[in-house]
């Protein structure tokens, strides 16, 4: 830190408000400044840790009279660059990681009440202990926050049956830009009283206001959960295969998960303990069924599924988990794709959205245009057929420095799949948010009209534009913001 940074009058006024160890300036905050995928490197002017709303309020209120811009983070998990510092040295890192209190579960409403900072793991288990279920789930559950998984609106391995975030939240207590505190912590279902404050929050990533606690859904746990993989030789076979399973099982199917052939020969190859019960095929399905009978019910209509899915030649293999620890073991296959990927190389990555109708279409399609423009680049293409959300990610040529030939092609390879996608009706975002990442793709994808509605709302909410500037809107920069490195 600099003299002129250390001496900041906000410095004393954030000690006086959640003391002097909660502010951090010194030592290592490469947890805090860098993002997940150590691609970007902030610096913070300062990283503060509030323990409470009314912390949070005072911090913003402070930060707001000094014109300090705040940058909210919960697990700095997210894959946009939206949680971390820019370069400049002048904003507020606000960590939400002290507030992680389970505050209520009310079980005759199937709510529970959380604050921002508990860990997704942390509030699945509180529900679990009370025999309920939250069913938010994804790979990065164990330091993942809950404040993050709503201002991304993340999503997921069971969108399919219960939603992305927004979906799984009933009501919200937020920070404003002026350091107000609302509290619209409500277990209603139902209220029909004006504009839709909470969808508003949800999905905004930090940039309208600061989440600091969240009413979410709960669920009966169902008596039985059922999982499966299956082979099949297309894409257009394995979408067939998820409209049979549609028809079969209805809202009992849970998830709905595709790997292509490469996601999973890169778990073979760098993860060689996990066992993969079935052999290598052009694409493998995972099938998830719960069921609120029991365990037999449920694993008799997966194996009828499974049988018409073989003989109609939807499917070529399939294998039903035996017990629990073998439902297991095929999600972590599905779950360490992602670190397979990441032990390869650097990657290009895409988090898109297709009407599931169109998917088998627009991956034959980019497929073939990608590779006819990259010869011999490497797809890894996997995710949430359920729902319609591909990773549809590349790998450089096997002999290719990675480093160099990606800086040199990422740029064209994205511009292709957000051309490809919004062609196909498609989104470039579904379930990662935009941040700093995406948004100047955002401008050229999304209609001006809707740019200058969203523009128009964060001036309303956020006049001063102190709120993680420069994410998600680029007019939400600061001065500073050429030096964002994020």
């Amino acid at each position: 830190m600099t003299t002129a940074s250390a001496n900041h009058p906000v410095l004393a006024a954030l000690r006086g408000i959640v003391g002097n160890t909660h502010v951090l300036v010194d030592g290592d905050l490469s947890a805090f400044e860098q993002d997940w995928r150590r691609r970007h490197r902030g610096r913070a002017l300062a990283v503060v840790r509030p323990g409470s709303t009314r912390e949070v309020a005072a911090v913003v209120r402070a930060c707001s009279l000094h014109g300090v811009p705040l940058v909210p983070q919960g697990g700095n998990t997210g894959l946009v660059n939206g949680s971390v510092p820019d370069a400049s040295g002048t904003q507020v890192l606000l960590s939400m990681g002290r507030m992680n209190r389970v505050r209520e579960i009310d079980q005759a409403n199937l709510t529970m009440t959380v604050e921002a900072g508990c860990v997704l793991q942390a509030v699945q288990a509180a529900a679990e202990q009370a025999a309920l279920l939250f069913p938010l789930s994804l790979a990065a559950e164990g330091s993942c926050t809950i404040g993050g998984n709503l201002a991304t609106n993340a999503g997921g391995t069971q969108v399919l049956r219960y939603g992305n975030a927004r979906e799984l939240c009933l009501g919200l207590e937020v920070v404003t830009a002026s350091g107000e505190i609302w509290s619209g912590l409500s277990g209603l279902r139902k209220d029909n009283t004006g504009y839709d404050l909470r969808d508003l929050f949800i999905g905004s990533e930090g940039t309208l206001g600061v989440i600091t606690a969240a009413t979410l859904k709960l669920y009966p746990r169902p008596a039985a959960v059922m999982t499966a993989l299956a082979s099949c030789d297309s894409l257009a076979q394995a979408s067939a295969l998820l409209r049979q399973a549609q028809d079969t099982a209805g809202p009992a199917l849970t998830a709905f998960e595709v790997m292509n052939t490469l996601s999973l020969e890169l778990v073979r190859r760098h993860f060689p303990d996990l066992r993969q019960p079935l052999p290598a095929a052009p694409w493998t399905v995972l099938l998830e069924l719960s069921d609120s009978e029991n365990a037999s019910h449920a694993r008799g209509v997966l194996e009828r599924l499974l049988e018409t899915a073989l003989d109609s030649g939807l499917a070529t293999d399939a294998v039903v988990a035996e017990n629990l620890q073998q439902s297991h073991d095929i999600w972590h296959l599905r779950e360490t794709i992602t670190l397979a990927q990441a032990q390869e190389g650097l990657n290009v990555r895409h988090d898109i959205a297709l009407p599931i109708s169109r998917i088998p279409a627009f991956c034959d399609a980019t497929d073939q245009a990608i590779a006819q423009a990259f010869p011999g680049i490497r797809l890894v293409n996997f995710g949430h057929l359920g729902d319609g959300n591909l990773h549809y990610n590349f790998l450089a040529p096997e002999q290719a420095d990675s480093t160099s030939w990606i800086r040199l092609h990422e740029g064209r390879i994205t511009s292709m799949v957000y051309a490809a996608a919004t062609g196909h009706g498609g989104s470039i975002s579904a379930e990662h948010g935009i941040g700093i990442v995406k948004r100047d793709a955002l401008m050229l994808h999304k209609s001006p009209v809707a740019m200058n509605l969203m523009n128009a709302i964060k001036n309303a909410l956020d006049p001063n534009g102190l709120l993680n500037p420069g994410c998600v809107l680029a007019s939400s920069r600061n001065a500073h913001d050429s030096a964002r490195g994020r």
